[in-house]
């Protein structure tokens, strides 16, 4: 899909094709589409972030508890958003053996009762035996450090799905 198509898209379709660019944030997309014409997929992009980094604290808060936990219990019931779902798969988190579930389990059941909100990762940019390590290790971090990376994540991911709906080339993520 190129700039053009999506410029033009009325506000139903935009929030249709863009509403999971932040997991399940449709009304992120529809704030966006506010502010058509955009040049290309990074300036399309920069409005989403703009909009995250905006938010309040509990705002961004509440961007990060929209993620499911990886490998959780979303995952075991299908219902993680088609995109999640991909993208878990891709990190292998869909084949951990039953010990490899209860550690993650266990590391996200922790990190929420820190951080009041999900571990989240940018599952494409990584793999299984790398992501409960990288839990494991930024359970340690300070609150509003954490904050910002988990954040960072989030723009990671959307960046990739961005990335995705228009077949740009990911190489900056």
């Amino acid at each position: 899909m190129d700039i053009e198509k999506v410029n033009s898209m009325d506000f139903g379709e935009f929030v249709d094709v863009f509403g999971n660019v932040i997991e399940r944030c449709p009304l992120i997309a529809a704030a966006v589409w506010s502010q058509r014409p955009f040049s290309d997929l990074e300036d399309l992009e920069k409005h989403f972030f703009a909009f995250i980094d905006a938010l309040p604290q509990s705002g961004q808060e509440g961007i990060l508890r929209c993620h499911p936990d990886l490998a959780g219990r979303e995952m075991q019931r299908g219902k993680l958003s088609a995109e999640s779902q991909r993208e878990q798969r891709g990190a292998g988190l869909t084949s951990l053996d039953a010990d490899e579930r209860l550690r993650l389990a266990e590391l996200n059941a922790q990190y929420r009762a820190r951080f009041g909100f999900p571990f989240v990762l940018a599952a494409r940019l990584s793999d299984r035996a790398a992501v409960p390590r990288e839990l494991a290790r930024r359970l340690h971090c300070p609150p509003a450090q954490e904050l910002r990376t988990a954040l960072g994540e989030v723009k990671k991911i959307g960046h990739l799905r961005l990335a995705d709906l228009l077949g740009a080339d990911q190489a900056r993520a």
